[in-house]
């Protein structure tokens, strides 16, 4: 059974998912190990903090699993959140830390719409709470009545 050809609105969003996602994988490791080494972090500790985590959903996005686009959003947050705090406390950087806000924004919304419009291409649907309470409720009450 083959796959269903990716829309042209899916095709988009994976490739600004990738533009972020490899933007990232170049940038972390050139901005923390090349550019501007961090005083008083060990090799190890970047490597593990800024640079291991990019590497998780690497092979689901080798892939094409759009279940794996739709959890790197959490791994994401990370350059998120660690490029709005440096825009505070180390405008000297502006140029790499515009460059890590701008990968982590393209792959969240990226991943965030590739999952979603792939996911229906594909037919994988993730049933909404109130089925599965009336299901769960329905199941209780037979159960109830034996």
């Amino acid at each position: 059974m083959t796959k269903p050809q990716k829309k042209p609105l899916t095709l988009f969003y994976q490739r600004l998912a990738l533009f972020g996602y490899i933007g990232l994988l170049i940038l972390m490791p050139t901005w923390l190990y090349i550019l501007a080494p961090r005083e008083g972090y060990s090799n190890g500790f970047i490597f593990v903090v800024y640079i291991l985590p990019l590497l998780l959903p690497l092979k689901g996005i080798i892939q094409d699993k759009p279940y794996t686009y739709a959890w790197a959003n959490f791994i994401v947050m990370i350059y998120f959140i660690h490029s709005l705090s440096l825009l505070w406390v180390s405008p000297q950087e502006m140029l790499w830390i515009m460059l890590e806000l701008i990968f982590a924004s393209s792959m969240f919304i990226g991943c965030t719409y590739y999952a979603r419009h792939r996911g229906q291409e594909l037919g994988l649907k993730i049933r909404k709470l109130k089925d599965e309470l009336a299901e769960e409720k329905a199941a209780h009450t037979v159960n109830k009545d034996d």
